[in-house]
């Protein structure tokens, strides 16, 4: 019998979520005795509103739309924990190999960057800076969807497209296009934790460390779990999925270490972000780690 029962927003499905659906699909969180009803998302920025207005209990989702909210509102009530995506998910994907590339090729090139949400050129302008090229020079398609540039890419009418996966996976298979980088190779960057309001969190303090508790289960799992074993686990919430495509997309996140083994969150991951925003002007202040992260309930829950 479950003794708590949360309300969990999702923002869109994705599988660089995949630790979240593995959670939910071997019933860790049930094991630590919270009954988890999902509520489906498909706009990742109303995910937040959703636990503002308490049509949801938690999230998961992007630290930056917190950046953003505190940016905003000093005073704003949400906080994060339970981290799980602590890598980039996005690549520069090309259409021929190209073994020699450095951020500083992007000066010659057209490049089709993520228009679904900022955070993707947010943190690659940030890196293309630290490589002596000014982001705002270089020439850039902003308002396509990453499909469409991914045909681009694969037509020849575009040089390099920002992407995740399964559509990096997609192109290799098809032979329409080659990884030339992997933002994930910057290191640490927070992409994805859990996420309350503060009174939330001190009434439901119980259920939210048995939550990171849960996480821990399975993230001990998703470590040593084989790309196939994921994706045979989390089928159920990719209806019509390529199994052998999924699979090859786990492992490549894999080996760019984009998950945690554990759900503590790693301050460096935070600085990471915060810096990019910060130079992309996305934000004029930062809370801090002490002030956005609600570690306690971490720390707590694994103690």
């Amino acid at each position: 019998m479950a003794k708590h029962h949360l309300k969990v927003q999702e923002p869109f499905r994705a599988l660089f979520y995949a630790p979240f659906y593995a959670a939910l699909a071997r019933g860790d969180y049930a094991a630590e005795g919270v009954e988890v009803t999902l509520l489906p998302g498909a706009v990742p920025s109303l995910a937040k509103d959703s636990v503002l207005d308490r049509t949801a209990d938690l999230a998961w989702g992007g630290p930056m739309r917190l950046l953003l909210a505190h940016d905003a509102d000093p005073a704003c009530p949400l906080r994060l924990f339970g981290a799980v995506v602590m890598g980039d998910p996005f690549f520069l994907v090309g259409r021929a190999p190209n073994p020699g590339f450095k951020l500083r090729d992007l000066a010659g090139m057209t490049l089709g960057s993520v228009s679904e949400v900022p955070t993707p050129w947010w943190t690659l302008q940030d890196d293309i800076r630290a490589a002596g090229i000014d982001p705002n020079a270089i020439k850039r398609i902003t308002d396509r969807p990453m499909p469409a540039n991914a045909a681009a890419v694969a037509a020849g009418s575009l040089d390099v497209a920002q992407l995740f996966e399964p559509l990096v996976s997609q192109m290799e298979a098809a032979g329409t296009g080659h990884v030339w980088y992997a933002q994930a190779s910057r290191g640490p960057t927070s992409y994805t934790a859990l996420y309350a309001r503060t009174d939330v969190i001190a009434a439901k303090r119980a259920a939210m460390e048995a939550m990171v508790r849960g996480l821990a289960r399975t993230l001990t799992w998703f470590s040593a779990a084989s790309p196939q074993e994921i994706v045979a686990c989390i089928a159920d919430f990719f209806e019509g999925g390529d199994h052998a495509l999924m699979a090859r997309a786990i492992a490549r996140y894999k080996s760019v270490k984009l998950w945690t083994e554990t759900p503590r969150f790693p301050p460096e991951a935070l600085a990471q972000l915060e810096r990019g925003m910060l130079s992309a002007g996305a934000i004029k202040r930062t809370p801090g780690f002490a002030g956005l992260v609600a570690e306690d309930v971490t720390e707590s829950a694994l103690a």
